[in-house]
């Protein structure tokens, strides 16, 4: 009997991304599918079970849109897959040629796309609104006319059918992952606060560096950065903020180095300011600290509230304020033992109730009632 055949697509999202790549198709090459990626790398391999099937990385932004959404399309539809599973908005045009052609498809759903176009202050305030419609009325087209729905958490699914709507939530994964493991004992880490991920002004750069400066030299804090800033000439502005001589920025770096890292870590922060992709998001990184057994300090918004003060797990603050930042990472500092027993509240919450283990269940679940009706499409 052949393993029945599932293809995500990316134009956006690097080969290793983490909800796609990690946790989504390795679950799936798991559960027993004939698993493929289709994403722009360089070349085409196999990693984990899954195969990775390669279309050219784009030069810029105008590239992806006219090229690369093309490309997608022609590896999709050579793969002749029983189900697609795409991840990007611009590429709904894609998910809805392959739907004509007879073919299952599903939407996967990171973000809240009409309302972060509202959010886009280089755009003329009647283009911004003009284009979140547009963005709306694809996303409604495109629930009306494919088979699933993947929301990435809760406030994003109540904007689609609920028949045909699953709700997966980005958590880490407990088993075999990397993501959740022993790390060093929380009193025998150095004065250092962490952050991973994107960097940018929206995610509160500034104002870590500003707290990050505001501490008391007996400390000895640090601040790492790891992870690519968005614009890339935004470090060399950053560098000249005061507090950036206690910053070390490590440019991207892997998995696996983010992990260690959290290993050297007393603090993670997640400082997003207020947005419409930021209030009701469920960030990657919230959970990697939880999982390190690091203490937080979250930007305080309702959703995240619960997580953070539910868990017991770090200090809620307002992200645009930089000494109340620098207040809450001073007293988690001088105070290890009450920051240690955080730090352990998280990891255990992460074992309790924030694991990819309980979430993967939703992805098959959904992918089953899909599979189960007949197709319009005739494999070759």
């Amino acid at each position: 009997m052949r393993k029945l055949k599932v293809v995500h697509l990316t134009s956006v999202h690097s080969p290793a991304d983490v909800r796609i790549f990690h946790r989504q198709c390795r679950s799936l090459a798991d559960a027993g599918y004939e698993t493929v990626l289709v994403v722009p790398t360089t070349e085409d391999y196999v990693s984990h079970g899954v195969q990775i099937r390669a279309v050219p990385v784009p030069a810029d932004r105008r590239e992806r849109f006219l090229r690369t959404t093309r490309q997608v399309l022609a590896a999709a539809l050579r793969e002749d897959a029983d189900l697609y599973h795409f991840h990007d908005p611009e590429l709904i045009p894609v998910g809805l040629a392959l739907k004509a052609r007879g073919k299952r498809v599903v939407y996967d759903v990171h973000e809240n796309v009409p309302g972060d176009v509202l959010t886009k202050q280089y755009l003329h305030p009647v283009v911004r609104r003009a284009a979140s419609l547009a963005a709306h009325a694809a996303q409604g087209l495109a629930a009306a006319s494919l088979d699933g729905i993947v929301a990435a958490y809760d406030s994003i699914g109540r904007a689609f059918p609920p028949r045909k709507l699953a709700v997966v939530n980005n958590f880490p994964r407990l088993r075999d992952s990397g993501e959740v493991r022993p790390y060093r004992p929380y009193g025998e880490r150095p004065a250092r606060l962490a952050y991973a991920g994107v960097i940018s002004l929206k995610r509160g750069l500034a104002e870590m560096v500003a707290a990050v400066g505001m501490l008391p030299a007996h400390l000895g804090a640090r601040m790492t950065l790891a992870g690519a800033f968005s614009p890339a000439g935004l470090e060399a502005e950053a560098a000249s903020l005061p507090g950036w001589e206690r910053v070390d920025s490590l440019g991207w770096r892997t998995r696996e180095e983010v992990a260690a890292q959290m290993e050297e870590a007393r603090v993670g922060l997640v400082l997003f300011h207020p947005g419409p992709n930021h209030n009701e998001a469920q960030p990657n990184k919230l959970f990697e600290y939880m999982a390190a057994g690091t203490p937080v300090i979250a930007s305080d918004f309702p959703l995240w509230r619960g997580i953070v003060e539910g868990s017991g797990c770090g200090v809620m603050v307002d992200p645009l304020d930089p000494a109340a930042i620098a207040g809450a990472m001073r007293m988690l500092l001088e105070n290890p033992e009450e920051a240690g027993a955080m730090g352990r509240r998280g990891l255990q919450a992460v074992h309790e109730r924030y694991s990819w283990e309980a979430e993967q269940h939703n992805l098959l679940a959904l992918y089953d009632r899909i599979l189960a009706r007949p197709s319009t499409a005739t494999r070759a």
